[in-house]
């Protein structure tokens, strides 16, 4: 398993002069963002030199953090706008030699005026369907459509993502599990071994139960998350890709986050 890290634990530091203290960090890899030195509008000329850029310190690009996709709306507008969006986003993927893009597929909550949200049953089929349309450009580009596990009371279970994912039925669907957002409602371990080899990547974070809120999130090793059953999971299922850490800067000395979760990490991997 590699060690990686979101771009996001940057902050507002120059990407280069970050990806350099990425690397001196002991990072393997970086996770990019769209809507962070690339977007959806870059030009394949201007991806393809950030990808040189992060290539140049030695480090490879592990997936694109794509983010959340209206493919639940009920508006057809708002769903065609994310399919293209989506689209864009397994192109970009290709021209940054990385073959995982990071899809969270809507939300149910309720709207800005108070609005009941989308049905959990319409939720799941204009998803699966929008996410199907996007399959033919998985299989051309060689990227993989990874659903992210996130607080968005979609896709509770690990029984429940795993027929989802299977029902788009592509080699190039797959799961990107994140460690810590699954703790309220459930075992990281367990999932782990459910989804097999469906997970693709993997972010790290940590959380205390005992919050219960967003505040929870906490530094690798602080929280409830069982590590070595994790670990030992990700081992029984064969996973060998990309561990990411996903962590903003802290409020001082930002970059010092950066080498506090490379050493977390190479005690969860049992390296020191």
């Amino acid at each position: 398993m590699k060690k990686s890290i979101n771009i996001g634990a940057i902050g507002k530091m120059d990407f280069e002069e970050g990806l350099k203290i990425i690397k001196d960090a002991g990072f393997e890899a970086v996770e990019l963002n769209l809507g962070n030195v690339i977007n959806t509008d870059s030009s394949e000329d201007e991806v393809k030199r950030v990808r040189d850029t992060v290539h140049s310190q030695g480090l490879e690009i592990a997936s694109l953090l794509g983010g959340w996709y209206q493919l639940i709306s009920d508006l057809p507008d708002k769903r065609k706008e994310a399919e293209d969006s989506l689209a864009k986003g397994l192109h970009i993927c290709r021209y940054l030699g990385t073959d995982a893009l990071l899809v969270v597929p809507g939300a149910l909550r309720p709207g800005p005026g108070g609005e009941a949200p989308v049905s959990y049953d319409m939720a799941y089929k204009r998803s699966l369907e929008s996410i199907k349309k996007a399959v033919p450009v998985a299989e051309e580009t060689g990227v993989h459509i990874c659903i992210e596990n996130v607080w968005n009371n979609f896709l509770l279970t690990p029984v429940e993502m795993k027929s989802f994912v299977e029902e788009i039925d592509s080699e190039f669907a797959g799961v990107y599990f994140d460690v810590g957002n699954i703790l309220k409602v459930g075992f990281p371990e367990m999932w782990i071994k459910i989804l097999g080899s469906l997970v693709k990547r993997i972010h790290l974070k940590d959380f205390k139960l005992s919050v219960g809120t967003s505040g929870g999130f906490c530094n690798l090793l602080e929280g409830d998350v069982n590590w070595p059953a994790v670990t030992g999971a990700l081992r029984e299922t064969g996973y060998e890709s990309y561990l990411t850490a996903e962590y903003g800067p802290y409020k001082h000395y930002p970059e010092t986050i950066i080498y506090h979760l490379s050493l977390s990490i190479d005690k969860i991997l049992g390296r020191k």
